[in-house]
């Protein structure tokens, strides 16, 4: 039976020499990769007792969804700035090169509601941090964040201390 890592490709020096380029879209091209990784994401959730799953745009939607339905739980998209048609809330972050805003709709999460956060990767954490912000300003509660692969050498995690944050892979590099 092949492990999640098997559906990965990895591309050397792309973007740049020296990175390896961790790939999802060979995961969800594969039937069973794709089930094994929602499969595997969902066993992470475990016992935890939540109301929500927020997504991040894109893949944490192609994730999230699907955990959330097999759950019978609600879905809330993190979308870029301007793409949501309601009152919204929003939140900004880091890039290597300057910054990004997200947002997601300001009656999408409830004060005391438990929120589980879904997205395929965690590297330096700055989009998953946001949305915790946006989470917690409306007055919810962020009870796991689940990924599907983890760059350790990119510290993501060390901006989300003090969180139960879990992932599938976990790749020591960057």
């Amino acid at each position: 039976m092949k492990k999640i890592e098997d559906y990965v490709t990895s591309i050397t020096d792309f973007p740049e020499p020296g990175i390896i380029f961790r790939d999802v879209t060979s995961v969800l091209q594969d039937p069973e990769g794709l089930s094994l990784a929602i499969d595997s994401m969902k066993e992470l959730v475990g016992n935890t007792e939540f109301d929500l799953i927020a997504g991040t745009e894109s893949r944490g939607f192609i994730f999230g969804v699907p955990i959330a339905y097999s759950l019978h739980k609600a879905f809330i998209p993190v979308r870029k700035k301007g793409k949501l048609p309601r009152e919204t809330v929003s939140a900004s972050y880091d890039l290597e090169y300057g910054s990004a805003e997200i947002e997601m709709h300001r009656d999408s999460v409830k004060p005391g509601q438990k929120v589980i956060i879904v997205d395929d990767l965690i590297a330096t954490g700055g989009t998953v941090e946001a949305t915790v912000n946006m989470i917690e300003s409306l007055g919810g509660e962020v009870v796991k964040i689940i990924f599907l692969m983890e760059l350790a050498g990119l510290k993501g995690r060390e901006k989300l201390k003090g969180y139960d944050v879990e992932s599938v892979i976990c790749y020591e590099g960057k």
